[in-house]
């Protein structure tokens, strides 16, 4: 049975590889999260898409179909040229999971209660503290690191849903954590879902971000090859041209299923598995 309570937010969505991608600004954002967090039943999946991840909706139909059931946010600049190519405009706001993820923290003014999986376990205990610090009027609660056997899935959720959490957030990287929540995470568990890739190695120190003037002009990702090239070369060298090869032939080829046309307005509900 599938519940969809009511979220009085309205966005409009583009598709982007025949995802609709929904084009909130932060302010709409923000209030699109923390209302969801709040409803009384009911759960909502927010998921970030990146030139990465865009690239395997093309060859991975259970990812794609796992998206298709998300709020789905922009992520990086690779999204905004792809909305300019396909639609005339960027995004309003790069939405990515590093930086919306603490933004939301401080938005929400109302205490909650925030599980985290995901990281290495020294990297998990020190991304709770560095959330701690950051909004310290929420509760964090390190669950589990993201290195647990497959069979110990259902463990890890019993725990998460004896915290009694209000916030989800699931750090695996993509394509599995989303393959994850889509499989072990239920409507007991949190009102809200995010799967955030390597925000917890950010927020634990693990991994550096990079220094604001670089980020304002949206060179993260090549500050990023740089410090980790052996585990990021084959993602940005390879796979930003395949990502526009994509985006070019959907342009020209017209192959777009068209969920939601750009610019209509959509209601959008958070549901649950049951």
């Amino acid at each position: 049975m599938k519940i969809f309570p009511p979220v009085s937010i309205r966005a409009s969505q583009r598709p982007i590889l025949d995802l609709p991608v929904c084009d909130f600004d932060w302010e709409n954002a923000l209030s699109f999260a923390d209302e969801v967090s709040r409803l009384p039943f009911g759960q909502t999946v927010i998921s970030f898409l990146n030139a990465n991840n865009a690239n395997f909706l093309v060859d991975d139909p259970e990812y794609r179909s796992i998206m298709e059931r998300h709020v789905v946010l922009p992520d990086g600049v690779g999204m905004d040229i792809a909305s300019q190519i396909l639609h005339g405009a960027p995004f309003p706001a790069n939405l990515n999971g590093t930086d919306f993820v603490p933004a939301l923290m401080t938005y929400m003014t109302q205490p909650r209660r925030v599980a985290l999986v995901g990281a290495k376990r020294d990297v998990l205990e020190r991304a709770a503290e560095g959330f701690r610090r950051h909004a310290p009027w929420h509760e964090f609660i390190p669950v589990a690191d993201g290195y647990f056997d497959a069979a110990e899935s259902d463990t890890v959720m019993a725990k998460v849903r004896a915290v009694s959490p209000d916030i989800l957030i699931i750090a695996m990287g993509t394509p599995k954590q989303e393959k994850w929540i889509d499989t072990y995470v239920g409507p007991g568990h949190a009102r809200l879902v995010m799967g955030v890739g390597a925000l917890l190695d950010f927020m634990g120190g693990a991994v550096p971000r990079a220094p604001e003037s670089v980020r304002r002009l949206r060179l993260e990702w090549l500050y990023r090859l740089t410090v980790e090239p052996g585990r990021l070369w084959r993602r940005y060298i390879l796979g930003i041209p395949i990502f526009f090869r994509n985006i070019l032939w959907q342009k020209f080829a017209g192959h777009t299923i068209g969920h939601l046309q750009p610019g209509a307005p959509a209601r959008l509900r958070s549901s649950s598995k049951g």
